[in-house]
């Protein structure tokens, strides 16, 4: 890894913004940072934030949500974790917090505008983008971007993997909440799937 890189990652896991001088509501608990990085990983999955599970362990995707993504990815624990060939970068590097409904807050603001932009200017050897949910994919893909998720993630263009560098490939939130979505949504599993699968393989 990179000095530049090294740097970065390390003031990233001391970043106290979101609580010291926030751009809006102070982070209600302590920060930590939850992210996997690496200079060699071909492979970056952008989510929306870590949830109270992965706040308690501090590491990407250690709940129900993580097993449906291996799943998805057809990726077993050790090649996920595996951060020389998978990099994990979240939009919000820290757990947001719950809504008066027991959800999970959006990503803080502050940490696409504080890191994002240079972390990625570091990661040339990315070659594939898992952008899942609206925000990554509002960050990721600007105005390529649908009206909504479903069109982006229905939209999306297999060839794009042999023409863009990195590709991205936009999906769901892989969170038992969308369950509904899924079995209304069946070309999902039927026509995204196997070409996530396939991208994935190449890549590792």
């Amino acid at each position: 890894m990179g000095r530049v890189l090294e740097k970065l990652l390390s003031d990233i896991r001391l970043c106290r913004y979101c609580v010291e001088t926030p751009d809006a509501l102070p982070l209600p608990h302590e920060p930590r940072p939850v992210l996997q990085i690496s200079s060699t990983a071909r492979i970056c999955i952008a989510g929306q934030a870590p949830g109270t599970r992965v706040h308690a362990s501090g590491v990407p995707f250690t709940d129900p949500s993580g097993d449906r993504l291996r799943d998805w990815m057809g990726v077993n624990e050790d090649e996920f974790y595996d951060m020389s060939r998978i990099a994990i970068i979240p939009m919000g590097f820290c757990f947001p917090g719950l809504d008066a409904k027991g959800g999970d807050l959006p990503p803080r603001k502050e940490c696409p505008k504080l890191w994002r932009k240079n972390l990625f200017e570091q990661l040339p050897q990315i070659e594939l983008m898992l952008l899942i949910g609206g925000y990554a994919q509002s960050w990721h893909m600007g105005p390529a971007r649908g009206r909504t998720l479903t069109e982006t993630v229905r939209n999306w263009d297999p060839g794009s993997l042999k023409t863009q560098r990195p590709a991205s490939i936009p999906l769901p939130h892989p969170s038992w909440r969308n369950n509904a979505w899924l079995k209304k949504n069946p070309w999902f599993e039927e026509r995204i799937l196997p070409e996530l699968r396939s991208a994935v393989r190449a890549r590792l």
